[in-house]
């Protein structure tokens, strides 16, 4: 079993947000194959889709939604964590 990675959190946050992974993927620095590779890793590892894909318009799936606020809470004690250890080191 797969693990989600804080890589794939914040590519997912990215899309959450713009619900576009082209804009997604150019927020992170990455191509948007890529991006979407990852998010699909993603929903394989949960069981579940996280956006719903209907032609070119993405909307999060209530499961995304779900996924949202403990992925940006996860990121936000990641950035506190490296901050902290920054500051003692």
């Amino acid at each position: 079993m797969e693990r989600m990675e804080f890589f794939q959190l914040r590519y997912f946050v990215a899309a959450a947000r713009h619900l576009n992974f082209s804009r997604a993927a150019t927020e992170v620095f990455i191509a948007q194959p890529s991006l979407s590779q990852q998010i699909a890793n993603l929903e394989r590892e949960l069981g579940t889709p996280l956006f719903a894909r209907t032609g070119r318009a993405v909307r999060l799936t209530d499961a995304g939604i779900a996924l949202l606020e403990h992925a940006e809470r996860i990121l936000a004690q990641e950035d506190a964590a490296r901050r902290a250890v920054r500051a003692v080191a």
